[in-house]
């Protein structure tokens, strides 16, 4: 597959649509993903990205939860909604082309992201992450689960791995495993579409 073409094709297909993205999903409940995040990460900076921040929300609640909230995203049209709606500093940066400082963040929030990066790319882009946290920092994803597969639904792409497929991702770009968890939470697994994991760079 052409990473290049998945990534702008993916990016396109935000730019297309985004107050119809941010409608759909500025009222979701993440306080789940929040708090996971927020307990797991290192005392020692409030430095945090927002990876995938789109149109906004997850970077403002982490910075009304007393964080310095940082978003990145690759689309143009989010960066901007997300300056507005939140106040913080917000990156525009391809997700397969990142640039970001090292030894900075004390983590890496990635809420429904990670899955959009082509899986040729995905292991460079969790080494970035890794060099660009400090001791101890954490990344935080949830993706939605499948059975290793990836597929471009109209111009998105997602790679739909199992929790073993993360893991040996993770593990391959030298992180550990925290904890994980199923989504929505109190629902039967077949029901629970969402996998959740918390990884500390070691």
């Amino acid at each position: 597959m052409d990473q290049e073409k998945l990534t702008s094709d993916t990016i396109h297909h935000y730019e297309l649509r985004p107050q119809e993205f941010w409608l759909g999903t500025k009222d979701h409940d993440v306080s789940q993903n929040l708090d996971s995040f927020c307990a797991n990460l290192p005392s020692t900076t409030d430095l945090v990205l927002d990876f995938g921040c789109g149109p906004g929300r997850d970077v403002k609640a982490l910075s009304l939860r007393g964080k310095k909230a940082i978003g990145l995203d690759g689309c143009p049209d989010f960066c901007e909604m997300a300056r507005i709606y939140s106040g913080q500093d917000i990156w525009l940066q391809n997700f397969i082309h990142l640039q970001l400082p090292q030894n900075y963040f004390a983590g890496i929030f990635a809420n429904a992201s990670l899955f959009h990066i082509p899986r040729e790319s995905l292991l460079s882009v969790l080494q970035h992450f890794h060099q660009s946290l400090i001791t101890e920092g954490i990344v935080f994803c949830s993706n939605p689960r499948g059975t290793n597969v990836e597929q471009v639904n109209g111009l998105r792409y997602g790679n739909y791995m199992d929790i073993e497929g993360w893991r040996a991702f993770f593990h391959n770009a030298g992180f550990k495993e925290l904890t994980h968890y199923y989504r929505p939470k109190d629902l039967p697994r077949e029901l629970q579409p969402w996998l959740a994991m918390v990884w500390q760079k070691i």
